[in-house]
């Protein structure tokens, strides 16, 4: 078995920042975080024994008085950071610097009166918290949602001012053609360019990738969008692929019908699982 890695894969800067961070905080005691740090299972689990506990937004203790609460890399809405601090609790900031700029673009637009799109999952984190400084924006997943909206909003209101801003791990075609189907009503739109550098390098990187070997095993969590989408980009290129969490999830006999297999791994995959999975494609 040939076992080829993506040139590049695994952690980016925002999840390794959120990691760390919430491992110095870790060093002073029992710390939280608000909803999962990061869309990995196997490196939570790491963190949990090192002292990382997770709050659920439902269920909020009445005091947080004194206590560290890591803001997760996918950020969260205004209001519920002002929550936490008014439940007193200590915070540490490990949105993901490109997360919050978007955020911050989010509000900007619709103080200044735009109405906005918000393109990616609509129950992900990282929405949940755009939408947040936008309240009125429109959260679209993809293309005939965003131009059935679009349509709805042009009957309403035809000469509103628009603006589309997305999820930073929102496959870059589909962005595109979520703008293209709000244009049609909205020849104005104003595209904002949140999509991180490092999804599009991860993507571009297992298209060719793809071009190499005859199937692909992404490494990675499936609560984890952006390595859900190399797993669609390897699919939608026509090659055999499979999403693995750890190696003993490795289906063996699919494996070894194959003389080369592609590795890739999505952005909150630690470079440990990572080099545990190529081991075992490579001993087949």
């Amino acid at each position: 078995m040939i076992v080829i890695r993506a040139r590049v894969l695994g952690f980016c800067m925002g999840v390794r920042r959120a990691v760390e961070m919430a491992l110095e905080a870790g060093k002073d005691g029992l710390v939280y975080s608000m909803g999962p740090l990061i869309h990995n299972p196997q490196v939570l689990a790491s963190l949990k024994e090192q002292g990382l506990e997770i709050l659920d937004e439902g269920a909020l203790p009445p005091d947080l008085e004194g206590l560290t609460v890591i803001l997760r890399a996918h950020g969260v809405s205004p209001a519920l950071e002002a929550e936490l601090i008014r439940r007193h609790a200590v915070l540490a900031d490990a949105t993901c610097p490109l997360v919050k700029k978007n955020q911050l673009k989010a509000r900007s637009l619709a103080e200044a009166g735009f109405f906005v799109f918000i393109a990616g999952e609509k129950h992900h984190g990282e929405v949940a918290g755009l939408h947040g400084y936008a309240p009125c924006g429109i959260v679209v997943a993809e293309s005939a949602e965003a131009a059935q909206a679009a349509r709805v909003l042009a009957q309403e209101n035809p000469a509103a001012r628009t603006a589309l801003i997305g999820q930073t791990t929102i496959d870059a075609g589909e962005y595109g053609r979520i703008g293209e189907a709000i244009r049609l009503h909205f020849p104005a739109l104003e595209v904002v360019d949140s999509i991180c550098p490092a999804t599009r390098e991860w993507q571009d990187a297992l298209r060719e990738l793809c071009s190499r070997v005859d199937a692909v095993v992404v490494a990675g969590g499936r609560c984890s969008s952006n390595t859900r989408r190399l797993l669609d980009i390897a699919l939608s290129l026509g090659k055999p692929a499979r999403l693995v969490e750890s190696a003993a999830e490795i289906d063996v006999s699919w494996a070894a019908g194959y003389r080369t297999i592609g590795l890739s791994a999505g952005a909150s995959t630690p470079d440990s699982g990572i080099a545990e999975i190529e081991s075992a494609l490579a001993g087949l």
